[in-house]
């Protein structure tokens, strides 16, 4: 099992790497070290017993400099103040690295939603809205989907916030259904950027993608789709794993079978096409052409990066590599596609979603895909540009010194407030 690092200390321990090869003044730096605000509340909820209980909910707007805060909000038991921004803060640089005029936000309820019915999770999404609802909007804050939640509770949220404000204003939040305002393409939108950066990093590498093999580590929607489309882009997928376990198969197997599989039982393992069942480190450490780890943060730590195989990884999770683990992998020669380009595909059709919702026009799936594209593959050319030009060694550090020059340059162009 991977240490436990605060993701947070990770977030400025990458900003403070980044920084040393930038022009920005040391106190321009701290301020883009830390969230503007963090709101923490407390709900209660009535369950369907009767009985009340009590949930912790947070919201962070790390950085507003390029545009209104941008950031999902995720159910899960491990939800934390210290998550929360560092999260609201990898969503302020993946903003600017794909050059979406937004900044960062994101938040979280301490909750493991499959405990609780339909019905009280609809309470509890619907009470943390109404606390929100002085801080998001349109021009101020636009949430989204994260682990756990998905159209549903985006559209509850919609509902919540536009019959207390008694308006329509479909561009309050992103991830929604079709029929809510929602856009084409949202869904595949994080798995699809993770692999469009692993099929540029490979031609940057001069390696073939057909043939190559591929493990991938969780298997949600992030996970399942970059499988999917990794393999229709010729590569074959020889592992997969969830929370309960892995499998293998050195020949291959179809992703989306696995996926049918998981939705029947509940999980990839004992899945009848694949030849065996493995560990979740068995997937991260397999002796494959590309990782995508799609999992949550603090995946792989130092230890476990000693036994990474790898030769590139493309991060469709936030934050999965501790930074220990980033200098063992850079000495190790592994190309890491950093979380903040590689999963940027959620964000950037989260802005075409906004974008359409204030135009009240709407665009096909083709166009979305298209722009989308268009957006990984100039951030990924910024992140090698920046690679070449000051001599670089770690990708990540690359895509931060464009990212954090960006917001820099947003700030001091506005000037300061008195």
């Amino acid at each position: 099992m991977a240490e436990e690092v605060n993701p947070f200390d990770s977030l400025q321990s990458q900003i403070d790497e980044a920084a040393a090869h930038l022009d920005v003044p040391d106190d321009v730096i701290e301020r883009l070290k830390h969230p503007e605000r963090v709101l923490e509340t407390n709900l209660t909820v009535e369950l369907d017993d009767g009985s009340l209980e009590r949930f912790t909910a947070f919201r962070a707007q790390f950085n507003g400099d390029r545009g209104p805060y941008k950031g999902g909000i995720r159910y899960h038991p491990q939800v934390s103040r210290d998550e929360v921004k560092a999260l609201s803060g990898w969503m302020t640089y993946k903003t600017a690295i794909v050059d979406v005029p937004l900044g960062g936000g994101k938040g979280g309820i301490v909750v493991d939603p499959a405990d609780y019915s339909t019905a009280e999770l609809e309470r509890l999404t619907r009470a943390f809205a109404k606390e929100l609802r002085p801080m998001i909007g349109e021009d101020r804050d636009i949430p989204a989907p994260d682990v756990n939640t998905g159209q549903r509770e985006m559209n509850w949220i919609k509902d919540t916030y536009e019959t207390l404000e008694n308006t329509t204003e479909p561009g309050v939040i992103t991830g929604k259904n079709l029929a809510s305002g929602g856009s084409e393409g949202r869904v595949e939108a994080t798995g699809r950027s993770t692999v469009i950066a692993a099929r540029e990093a490979f031609d940057y590498l001069d390696k073939d993608l057909e043939g190559a093999t591929v493990a991938v580590q969780g298997y949600g929607n992030a996970g399942w789709i970059a499988a999917k489309l990794i393999d229709e882009m010729g590569a074959t997928v020889v592992a997969a794993s969830d929370s309960s376990g892995g499998i293998y198969d050195p020949d291959g197997f179809d992703p989306v079978a696995a996926k049918e599989h998981k939705n029947e039982t509940g999980s990839v393992v004992g899945f009848e096409g694949s030849e065996e069942e493995i560990t979740n480190e068995d997937v991260l450490t397999m002796d494959v052409d590309l990782l995508i780890p799609a999992a949550l943060e603090n995946a792989i730590d130092a230890d476990l990066a000693e036994q990474v195989e790898a030769d590139v990884i493309s991060e469709a999770a936030n934050g999965p590599l501790t930074p220990a683990a980033d200098e063992v992998l850079e000495e190790k020669d592994v190309f890491v596609i950093p979380d903040i380009l590689a999963n940027a595909g959620g964000v950037t059709v989260s802005y075409f979603e906004w974008v359409q919702n204030r135009n009240r026009f709407y665009w096909s799936e083709r166009k979305v895909n298209e722009e989308l594209e268009s957006h990984i593959v100039d951030g990924f050319d910024a992140l090698v540009g920046t690679l070449e030009e000051h001599d670089l060694e770690n990708p990540r550090t690359a895509a931060y010194v464009v990212a954090i020059q960006r917001v820099a340059d947003a700030f001091e162009e506005a000037g300061t407030f008195p």
